[in-house]
């Protein structure tokens, strides 16, 4: 059984060395559309009708020319892709070669980096700009303490002389200094700056050097942080781990929150260290701040069972108590190996309503991501970016792991190239049916006599 086994491996690995490399996403040119008969999801429930597509957005009437006909027979239905409101997998090129193909596999077309360097991102500025990618915002202004989060996890060997010479996180220690700072900070550039709180309540714990790089700012110094960015007009996310910090994000002002606080316990805390009040939720939907969850990152942390339960109520606890006081929730994993649809499948677990929950991955969070476009919608005037799935995932959210098909902007995206070329070519319609062949008219039969 265990050469059997071996030899079984063996196999397994030859196949996936041989396996030929997918060829990347390209996008066609942009397609009139006629889909007869759709279903589609407007935020509560599946609208049907007929939908038409031309120059790239949603239209009112049937294009003079249609480059696509489809009926879906009341049976597919259509939803706007999903977004990712935390990540970093697409702020380098690496990364981008890596991942940024598994983001449309998955139906993500929306994407927040929540920490690079100007230089890093410049170089994936280009690739995020062509039309079969992944639309893209980066946050180049990330701001922690010397010895703050996420040093430890940048530098091979975290020390405060590796902290001052790296170049990725911006390091503040003071109000004076984020003052000084300021003009650095700003010529970083990006309409966002991140700033980290970690554990913000106990400053004892600066002085256990196991800790160096895992901390975070100081309440006084993210508040003029985000003094200085608004009076900048900038906005600011801040990374929270406790409800503590949670709060000190609330009194400094923040736009967002990135992460629920209880998303990870790495001090072994007690569940109530990460429970946030009801007063503090309140405080959130008065200003306005929008959270996002990133509850599928807990599953990276490799908890036993106990105390992952207990992780697992709190997170339950606070989204309802959010969700009670009308916070805006973002869809974000934080899962560098993967994609929204990670937290989206957390969040069913979590028993988030299955129809809140797509309308916050396909509408809310990539209206928060990018205000200043018609995303996320099927009305005239949209963009006409869509998936469309074998059934209703309202009924079965399995469904949205297994688009039928990719369209951005009018644009079929897909992995063949001939594909991809010879789309805007009139095709044969599959909403009409087939013409049936014109009988010829019998004549009067001649009889000859003999």
């Amino acid at each position: 059984m265990r050469f059997l086994t071996s030899l079984l491996l063996l196999a397994t690995g030859l196949a996936q060395a041989q396996a030929p490399t997918p060829q990347p996403y390209q996008a066609s040119a942009p397609l009139s559309w006629e889909l007869k008969n759709a279903r589609w999801f407007d935020g509560q429930k599946l609208q049907r009708g007929n939908l038409y597509i031309e120059n790239g957005v949603f239209v009112a009437k049937k294009p003079a020319k249609v480059n696509r006909k489809m009926d879906l027979r009341n049976q597919q239905a259509l939803i706007n892709p999903l977004a990712e409101a935390h990540n970093h997998n697409l702020q380098t090129a690496w990364g981008w070669s890596q991942y940024a193909d598994r983001y449309l596999d998955e139906g993500v077309f929306y994407a927040a980096m929540l920490c690079g360097d100007p230089a890093g991102v410049a170089a994936v500025r280009p690739l995020a700009a062509r039309p079969a990618a992944p639309d893209t915002s980066f946050v180049t202004a990330c701001i922690t303490a010397p010895d703050g989060y996420p040093l430890a996890a940048v530098l091979p060997e975290p020390s405060p002389e590796a902290a001052a010479a790296q170049q990725q996180i911006v390091l503040v220690d003071g109000p004076e200094q984020a003052i000084e700072q300021w003009p650095a900070i700003k010529a970083r550039g990006g309409a966002w700056l991140r700033i980290v709180l970690a554990h913000s309540e106990r400053p004892d714990l600066r002085q256990q050097p196991a800790l160096f790089g895992r901390l975070g700012l100081r309440p006084d110094t993210a508040s003029e942080l985000t003094r200085l960015a608004h009076a900048d007009g900038r906005r600011v996310v801040a990374h929270v781990e406790t409800a503590a910090d949670f709060d000190a994000a609330l009194a400094a002002g923040v736009d967002a929150i990135a992460h629920l606080p209880g998303y990870a316990n790495t001090l072994d805390e007690a569940p109530e260290v990460f429970a946030i009040s009801e007063n503090a939720a309140r405080q959130a939907a008065r200003q306005h701040t929008a959270v996002i969850t990133t509850t599928a990152a807990t599953a990276l942390f490799k908890l036993d069972a106990a105390p992952l339960v207990a992780l697992r109520e709190v997170q339950r606890a606070n989204l309802a108590r959010l969700q009670a006081a009308g916070v805006q929730l973002l869809i974000g994993s934080d899962v560098f190996i993967g994609t929204a649809r990670a937290e989206l499948h957390a969040l069913d677990e979590l028993g988030l309503d299955r129809t809140t929950l797509l309308r916050l991955a396909t509408q809310d969070t990539p209206r928060a991501l990018f205000p200043n476009r018609r995303i996320g919608c099927f009305e005239p005037g949209c963009e006409a970016s869509f998936l469309l799935l074998g059934g209703d995932p309202l009924a079965d959210l399995a469904q949205v792991d297994m688009p039928l098909l990719r369209v951005k902007q009018g644009r079929l995206l897909t992995r063949l190239a001939d594909v991809a070329a010879s789309s805007a070519q009139v095709s044969t319609s599959t909403a009409d049916a087939p013409k049936a062949a014109k009988k010829k008219k019998a004549g009067k039969a001649k009889v000859k006599r003999r």
